[in-house]
């Protein structure tokens, strides 16, 4: 990778918003394909980047380039792909008629099967697969705030792509397993829904047993499914895929006690799911509840409460009023 070419960010959101935003303000050169709207926002107000580590960084229009023309691709010589998994075919086929061959493709996205749709429709190019832990959330007016700690974590390739994309503030770091890493990140999302559903704050819900029993309780599903794949997942958090179901279902105090260290949310944190109801958007939840329903219903196993979030998000999609508000009872059922 020559680190003066253009890195490219195809689907700048809140993710690609935040990671394009932050290379251009260490000297890359950034152009990001997005929205009209996103656009019109920059244009407007400027990109500011924002942390809860207490980043505040307005950068300037000179800075990064913005087009909703996927033209823009034919000068990349990566492209970060950051659009949502529905989306990843469309995005496939522009960088197919657009950018370079030796372009390299980096996947940040969420769910499990991008990297092979990509390869699919992208045959002798250098896709990566990646993995963003943290959550970013759109203020509006510009504005894009990290709210979770982490380090992107990318697929290791000959030339240590990853490396050579960190920067002060936005560490890139190589991974040899990249597919247990995608699935341990699959567990953790699974909490995507609940927080939708739920319309808390991230760090609110989670400080709640409820909450997190109904999120073990969603990551055992997960963890069977997986397991009968002959998967073996990658910690996304610090505590090994095993252990979390019964670390969560801990009662408060013990939980806050043993754990509360490693879990840096601030007040901000809401999931990308409820900001996707909020925005009358489609989620994602056919990339992450929607494959543990699949894998559990070819395995023979069950898994009621996945099927229940599925079918209650989908209910909220179509009910277009965002997130609908609901307790753990209202999803779960009762619990002692």
């Amino acid at each position: 990778m020559n680190d003066s070419g253009t890195i490219s960010v195809a689907g700048a959101g809140s993710i690609g918003c935040f990671v394009g935003g932050m290379l251009a303000g260490a000297g890359r050169d950034v152009a990001l394909l997005a929205r009209p709207r996103v656009i019109a926002e920059v244009e407007s107000h400027g990109l500011r980047l924002t942390s809860f580590e207490g980043l505040d960084r307005l950068i300037a229009p000179d800075q990064v380039k913005f087009s909703d023309d996927p033209a823009m691709l034919r000068d990349a010589a990566i492209v970060l792909v950051t659009v949502k998994s529905a989306d990843t075919a469309e995005i496939a086929e522009a960088i197919a008629r657009h950018a370079p061959g030796d372009a390299v493709v980096i996947s940040l996205q969420n769910g499990i099967g991008n990297v092979a749709a990509l390869r699919a429709r992208l045959p002798g190019r250098n896709v990566l697969a990646g993995m963003v832990p943290f959550n970013v959330v759109a203020m509006g007016e510009g504005r894009y705030h990290r709210s979770t700690s982490g380090d992107i974590i990318v697929e290791r390739d000959k030339a240590d792509t990853a490396a050579r994309l960190s920067v002060p503030g936005l560490a890139m770091r190589l991974s040899d397993d990249i597919v247990g890493v995608q699935w341990g990140k699959l567990l953790v999302n699974l909490n995507n829904a609940l927080n939708a559903l739920s319309g808390l704050p991230l760090r609110d819900q989670l400080a709640q047993r409820s909450w997190r029993r109904l999120f073990a309780d969603q990551m055992a599903e997960g963890l069977a499914a997986i397991k009968a794949e002959g998967i073996r997942p990658v910690a996304a958090t610090p505590l090994p895929p095993g252990w979390t179901p019964h670390l969560l279902r801990l009662p408060d105090g013990l939980f806050n006690l043993l754990l509360g260290g490693t879990m840096k949310i601030d007040r901000n944190a809401r999931s990308s799911m409820w900001e996707d109801l909020q925005r009358g958007r489609r989620t994602e939840i056919d990339y992450l509840q929607g494959v543990i329903v699949e894998i559990a219903r070819r395995r023979g196993l069950r898994a009621p409460l996945s099927e229940r979030v599925v079918t209650l998000i989908r209910a909220a999609e179509a009910a277009g009023k965002g997130s609908p508000g609901l307790t753990p009872q209202e999803i779960g059922g009762a619990r002692d």
